[in-house]
């Protein structure tokens, strides 16, 4: 197997928790997170009982700019543990 590029998986670790934590951003910018914390919560047979604060902007890149790093982070790790594990 090829090696993984490292800065590729630290891309595709910070994107992908980019794009979901925007996402919740989003949500509770747009008022819709509360009814869904709610229906996820009583899917698993647990009654709701968080609710979703209002909406802050300096909150809200806080949690993308923290997550993204971590998933960088996240993502440099995975890519050197399979590069030492899977050697050709």
């Amino acid at each position: 197997m090829a090696k993984l590029s490292i800065p590729k998986c630290a891309l595709l670790g910070a994107g992908l928790m980019v794009s979901l934590h925007t996402a919740w951003a989003g949500l509770v910018a747009s008022g819709y997170a509360q009814s869904l914390i709610d229906f996820i919560f009583r899917l698993h047979f647990i009654a709701p009982v968080y609710r979703i604060a209002a909406f802050d902007l300096q909150t809200a890149g806080l949690l993308v700019a923290l997550t993204g790093s971590l998933g960088a982070l996240a993502g440099v790790m995975v890519g050197v543990i399979v590069n030492a594990v899977w050697t050709d």
